[in-house]
């Protein structure tokens, strides 16, 4: 079965990668995208009329949002509102589930597994640590968005983070970690209470 994805990402810097992404999935028929382009929203609007506007026009019915995080992902306003959007649960459509792909502009290595039997997608010789704090997440991961680092810190969010190499070379570990997340969607309880950003940097 394959579920319907959205994808969030910095359009100005990390195009290519949503292409390839898409490129991809038309090779291997792994989802069904169902991006769109928020950037029109205007920021003169309540939370409240965004998240409803983001959640029922643009992320509709789809049940899985993939972030792909690059260097400066983390300061654009618009990503933190998909991303909220994404977490909440509302009466016309419920929240879905996150996966983080680390772009390579990022030159990040590490791996969150945050479902069951996910960590055998992973390099066999790859070490696991647990991570307790913030300070903990934002120095292994120094260009995730703040709403992000929030939930990896509740330990209750269901969120993955891989990286670009992994499922770009590996699109059976792409398959796995979709399904995985859709499946686990309705377990994450989503941290929400930092305020939705207001401008991007």
């Amino acid at each position: 079965m394959k579920h319907k994805v959205f994808i969030s990402y910095h359009h100005k810097n990390d195009q290519l990668y949503k292409d390839l992404l898409i490129q991809k999935n038309i090779e291997n028929e792994i989802f069904i995208d169902s991006s769109v382009d928020t950037g029109e929203i205007s920021d003169s609007l309540t939370d409240e009329e965004i998240r409803v506007k983001i959640r029922d026009e643009y992320l509709i019915d789809s049940s899985v949002t993939i972030l792909l995080a690059g260097t400066e992902t983390k300061a654009r306003k618009h990503i933190d509102w998909e991303i909220y959007s994404s977490m909440y649960d509302g009466k016309v459509n419920k929240k879905s589930g996150i996966l983080v792909i680390n772009l390579p502009s990022t030159n990040c290595k590490y791996f969150t597994a945050a479902h069951e039997n996910e960590q055998k997608i992973y390099p066999a010789d790859f070490t696991w640590t647990n991570i307790q704090t913030r300070k903990e997440y934002e120095e292994r991961y120094p260009y995730l968005p703040d709403r992000i680092i929030d939930n990896l810190i509740s330990k209750k969010s269901k969120i993955s983070i891989t990286n670009w190499d992994t499922i770009y070379n590996n699109p059976t570990a792409l398959k796995f970690l979709i399904d995985a997340t859709f499946n686990d969607r309705s377990q994450a309880e989503y941290d929400l209470s930092r305020p939705m950003r207001r401008k991007d940097g």
